[in-house]
């Protein structure tokens, strides 16, 4: 059983938004055109209360992109984004997302951060994902969306620990920065994580 899942595709991440990332929208005519090829589909959501403790705003003089220490781990201070409720926080409308099965959320603890879609960064507390993969008989796990070093990178790698198959599609993300994408697949490489560079290597 083979799951396609698709990260964070919400509209503060794409151009225009809040924490957009270059081209993420590229990514989404890929994501539509191949997502029939899978058993199921399985989307994350970044869902953060207005007083998220990772927003610089939420921190007296502090700089975006500053990195603090959020009990006891270490924190990236992101503009707001993704906020519950706001345009920011919802799906684009260009990605085809009737045929997902179900949503994850996921930041939705202001005192911490959330990449991966199993777990928030101090694996403290769960989404709910890896039961719901494993209720479903999925083995192997495909990994899309946006950020390719952050939130796509943090959910492979749990993935990949929680002993599903994991497929990186570097064909169907986008980084924040290019040297962040380079160290993010040499870890998932290193992991165990599969890395798919084109769209044509997705053979079933």
């Amino acid at each position: 059983m083979k799951a396609l899942l698709i990260v964070d595709l919400q509209y503060d991440f794409l151009p225009g938004g809040s924490l957009a990332v270059h081209q993420g929208d590229d990514i989404i005519p890929i994501i539509n055109k191949i997502q029939d090829k899978f058993d199921i589909l399985v989307a994350t959501q970044d869902w953060h209360p207005k007083t998220h403790k990772s927003f610089a705003s939420q921190h007296k003089d502090k700089e975006v992109f500053e990195v603090i220490d959020l009990n006891g781990l270490p924190q990236v201070l992101w503009p707001d984004h993704c906020v519950q409720g706001t345009k920011g926080a919802m799906f684009s409308d260009a990605w085809q997302s009737n045929g997902v099965a179900a949503v994850f959320r996921k930041g939705m603890d202001e005192e911490v951060d959330s990449y991966s879609g199993f777990f928030d960064n101090g694996k403290r507390s769960t989404t709910g994902l890896h039961g719901f993969l494993q209720e479903k008989g999925v083995t192997e796990v495909y990994v899309c969306g946006l950020a390719a070093e952050f939130c796509v990178y943090y959910t492979s790698k749990d993935a990949a620990e929680a002993g599903f198959k994991t497929y990186f599609l570097d064909f169907a993300t986008k980084p924040i920065t290019a040297e962040g994408l380079v160290e993010a697949k040499s870890r998932l490489t290193e992991q165990g994580v599969i890395v798919v560079s084109k769209e044509d290597e997705l053979v079933f």
